[in-house]
């Protein structure tokens, strides 16, 4: 069996991969695979075809009925909802601080129609919407003056 392993782990984690991709999930299937293998031996059938081959549709057949199974897609949900909850986590960790950056200085010496606009949505934590309320623009307008900002911002930053 460690001859097995040895000469065809390699190429079977490679089809499991392309199946599921999640490596701990690829290595487990391998595992199971090779399991299967030794369990169902005796099925195989050396006029149907190659050994590599019937190990092959083994680690498939495997990955296939993984990927169908309830617990890998509630595994996958729970998995998208941790991910999402560490990345808003993470969010709030890192704070953004303009001074140090000296955006605040940058700003300063834009055009005031972008300046404003700057200044109401990311130091004031306005909307778009808001924004183009509240100084009576359209929002295409405050859009466009936001990208032409930053587009200023970019070429006195660098």
């Amino acid at each position: 069996m460690k001859a097995l392993y040895d000469m065809y782990s390699g190429a079977l984690l490679g089809v499991i991969s392309r199946i599921v991709i999640h490596t701990e999930i690829a290595e487990d299937l391998l595992q199971e695979t090779f399991v299967k293998i030794w369990n169902s031996a005796s099925s195989y059938d050396s006029s149907k075809g190659r050994l590599f081959t019937w190990m092959m549709n083994v680690a498939r057949n495997l990955s296939i009925d993984k990927l169908r199974s309830k617990d890998f897609k509630n595994a996958a949900k729970n998995q998208d909802i941790e991910n999402n909850v560490d990345f808003i986590d993470e969010q709030k960790r890192v704070t953004f601080n303009a001074d140090t950056l000296g955006l605040k200085e940058l700003v300063t010496k834009l055009k005031p129609e972008f300046k404003n606009v700057l200044d109401m949505i990311y130091f004031k934590g306005y909307t778009h919407v808001e924004a183009a309320e509240e100084l009576n623009l359209p929002l295409g307008t405050v859009k466009t003056r936001i990208r032409m900002a930053i587009l200023e911002l970019r070429k006195n930053f660098n």
